[in-house]
């Protein structure tokens, strides 16, 4: 049974981009399994990267929602696949490790415009697939001081940040404090420069479900024809 979907961009899988994401965060989204995790004497990885592991390796196009009373899977699906025939493939300057706020995420270097405009497109066209958030969802949310633009963008969307609060990123691990923040970030550096990520292309979007012990799996690519 699932529970959400949700609409990434994900590396190809056996990309090397895609097999660094899945070994850190310790879940293989295309696989639907877990992975080894790397062992480090200064780093506890799989305490660090527990909160993004779920969702495995992704930057989120669409936040992950329930479907709507009177919608199927099938039609989002077709819904997607349709929005990615008429969307064009996004070109990045590159993605950089850098800290958001007390966690670290790969993130789009130069002009995002583009990106965003695809976001944006995803998360309004799809929204008749969406299921409005419950109270408790609203609640958990709101605990974490939205703006008022990001309280509208709850309300209205679901998700608060979203069109003009959006901003593009690949998790790599939880909430850290600065000392354990500074360590991740020299491990990462390593790894990181290893992986082509400049220039950076978006060829397409994934469909992702998730099940019933909160794990995120693929089960669509489409991509971006426009």
């Amino acid at each position: 049974m699932y529970k959400r979907y949700a609409v990434y961009y994900t590396p190809h899988p056996g990309t090397p981009l895609a097999v660094f994401g899945a070994s850190w965060l310790g879940w293989d989204s295309a696989a639907g399994k877990a992975c080894v995790q790397p062992g480090l004497a200064r780093l506890d990885v799989e305490e660090i990267t527990a909160t993004p592991r779920k969702y495995g390796f992704h930057g989120t196009i669409k936040p992950p929602f329930r479907l709507a009373e009177g919608t199927t899977a099938d039609a989002l699906s077709t819904a997607l696949e349709k929005l990615c025939a008429d969307a064009a493939p996004v070109s990045l300057e590159g993605l950089t490790l850098a800290r958001l706020g007390r966690f670290l995420a790969l993130v789009p270097t130069g002009d995002t415009t583009a990106l965003a405009a695809l976001a944006a497109r995803a998360v309004q066209e799809l929204d008749v697939f969406r299921a409005p958030p419950t109270e408790a969802d609203l609640t958990r949310r709101r605990a974490h001081r939205l703006t008022p633009a990001q309280d509208g963008h709850l309300t209205q969307w679901g998700y608060p940040y979203v069109l003009d609060q959006f901003r593009f990123h690949l998790t790599l691990t939880r909430r850290l404090d600065k000392v354990t923040a500074a360590i991740a970030q020299d491990t990462l550096a390593s790894p990181l420069s290893t992986l082509d990520l400049s220039p950076f292309q978006i060829p397409d979007l994934t469909l992702l479900v998730e099940d019933e012990t909160g794990g995120f799996h693929q089960i669509g690519r489409y991509p971006l024809l426009g």
